[in-house]
Formats: structure tokens, sequence, C-alpha cells
């Protein structure tokens, strides 16, 4: 061998693992496995949904990084829409420009009370029954949509009922309801976050929450990806019922 091919022959080898290396990458980016993902997410889905889209984005994918961030409702599709974060997940179809917004999850409405309150005996709670107790509501400019989907609830029950906002919309301690002087109208997905002493239990006819993925109008591969992983994942977990 010539003392080219010989130096060919030596460097040949890592030249061509390199390449294939860098194809790997790009063939990687192009469909949305590799790169830096951001999410943002209502304190209402913190509980189920957005762990659960951020735990199958990750799984098997090394080379994805995914930041989840709560955030104020009515900020999140406009990040999604500048380019602040790259998907939102939302209570309610949120308004604004610029997005793509797709149905991720249906909920069943009910209330959060007291264990011992006595609409706890029942399976299922009359919306009317729970008129006949002070209903706290989270604040109107925290979430519009789902604050007069809540209130709109019980319109026409009589007497009308009496709601109440917190000054904080997270009470961790939640004293009014341990103390069963409030009902808390919630999704389903507060049964599975119960703080001690708090149950929840479905309003009966009651119409279901919906949670949105918010997505930009000009989607890359990382954008198509998240939505195909929140489509499998809302159909494994039956957000989507029939």
């Amino acid at each position: 061998m010539t003392t080219a091919g010989t130096a060919l022959a030596e460097s040949a080898p890592p030249a061509l693992a390199a390449l294939d290396r860098a194809w790997d990458t790009a063939r990687s980016a192009a469909t949305g496995e590799l790169g830096t993902l951001r999410i943002g997410y209502s304190l209402s889905a913190g509980a189920e949904t957005a762990p659960g889209l951020v735990d199958r984005l990750m799984r098997g994918n090394t080379g994805l990084q995914v930041g989840a961030v709560p955030m104020a409702t009515p900020e999140i599709s406009p990040a999604v829409a500048e380019g602040r974060i790259d998907a939102g997940i939302t209570r309610g179809e949120q308004p604004g420009r610029g997005v793509r917004r797709s149905l991720l999850r249906r909920a069943r409405i009910g209330v959060q009370l007291a264990q011992h309150h006595p609409l706890a005996e029942h399976p299922e709670i009359e919306i009317a029954d729970a008129a006949a107790y002070p209903l706290r509501l989270p604040d109107r400019a925290a979430n519009p949509v789902i604050h007069d989907q809540l209130s709109a609830l019980f319109q026409d029950t009589r007497p009308h009922p009496r709601f109440h906002t917190p000054a904080v919309s997270f009470d961790m301690s939640q004293r009014d309801l341990r103390d069963g002087l409030t009902l808390a109208p919630a999704g389903e997905a507060a049964a599975t976050a119960q703080p001690a002493g708090l149950t929840w239990r479905p309003l009966r006819g009651a119409p279901s929450l919906t949670l949105h993925l918010v997505l930009p109008q000009e989607q890359s591969p990382l954008h198509c990806r998240i939505r195909t992983v929140a489509k499998t994942l809302a159909h494994e977990l039956h957000w989507l019922p029939d």
C-alpha cells in the first residue's frame, strides 16, 4: 500500500464514523427527537396532564431536553405565538392569535369538598344541591374562560348561589374547604391529587372541562412530534372518550 493509501486507511474510518454521527444527528433533529422543548402549562393542568405529556416526550429520547413551567393561563397562547415557549397546555379554549389549538383532554366537572361534608356521602352531586353552599371559583382575571363556564353551571339554580373568589387562587391550606364552609368546582384531575381531608365528587349532568394543546401556526418537526405524542397519549389514557 502506498503512503497515501496508508494515510487514507487510517483516517477514513474515524471520518466516516463522524459523518454517520452527523447524519444521525440531522435525522434526529428532522424528526423532532433532538433539541430543547419549553412547555408552559396552567397550574390546573399540573396534576396529571402536563407531567404525563412531559414524561412521554422524554421517554426514549435522550437527545430531547424538556422544560415545563407553570404560567398564568392568559399568558400561555401569546407566549407560544411569540416563540417564548414551544407549546402550552391550557384549561379551556383560550383566545389568542398566531396559534393552533388541539383538544387534548375532556374531564368531568365536580366539586372539591371536605370528606365530612354531608354531600360527600353521595357518589354524584346534583348541581342544585351544590349551589346551596358558597362556591369557590378561580379569579376571572386568571382564567375568564373557565370562570365563566363554571359559574354558568349554576345560573338557573334558585336561590342564586354565592360565589367566593379567594385572594390566592391556589391556597395550599384550603381551610375554607376543610372546614366544610365552601365547595370548589373543579375538574376530575382534582380527584387524583387531593390534600388530606378533602375529596372530589362529580356533578350530575355537568358538561366536560377541556384541556387544549397550544402550538404555533408555523410548526417545526419538534412541534409535529409534540402533537403526535400528545395524540397518542390522549388515546392510550382515554383522555378523549367517545
